[in-house]
């Protein structure tokens, strides 16, 4: 950086440090904010976006959502599944379904898991099968993205 204050000076002051972020689902939008820092599990793996990071889309698996925000609280989502697209100022999360970690109701998530072990045990179609793997992975990843939920909180 140049010594007088020159053009690489007002360009490091000035560049955003947080980038925008949008969750919503097919019937709302569940968050619109700034952010330092966004982590979503992809079908790849685990994602890190941060401000200024290089445009990219993928899958989303169905897990947790964490939403650093630039006062350095962290808001924390669920999401079935959908795509993550990552614009030179925007992160969309446009989920199949997304709710706030908060409106979880885990004993809710244990009995949808539940059903879907028993319509597994007494499947008998194909479709039937793939409907009840579907609600059996959602199930068990709200309970996973419950049980981060419940470390992060006992981590401060």
């Amino acid at each position: 950086m140049p010594a007088d204050g020159g053009p690489g000076h007002w360009l490091e002051k000035h560049m955003k440090h947080t980038i925008q972020c949008d969750i919503v689902s097919a019937q709302e939008e569940i968050y619109s904010g700034e952010a330092s820092m966004i982590f979503a599990t992809g079908t790849v793996g685990e994602l890190g976006i941060s401000p200024r990071h290089a445009p990219l889309i993928t899958q989303l698996k169905p897990g947790p959502v964490r939403v650093q925000q630039p006062d350095g609280e962290e808001a924390f989502f669920f999401v079935g599944g959908g795509i993550l697209e990552v614009m030179p100022h925007v992160v969309t999360v446009l989920a199949d379904t997304a709710v706030r970690a908060d409106d979880l109701d885990q004993a809710a998530a244990q009995r949808a898991k539940e059903e879907a072990e028993r319509a597994l045990q007494d499947r008998t179609g194909e479709v039937e099968v793939a409907e009840a793997q579907a609600r059996l992975a959602e199930a068990a990843a709200q309970l996973r993205a419950l049980e981060q939920l419940r470390k992060q909180v006992k981590r401060r």
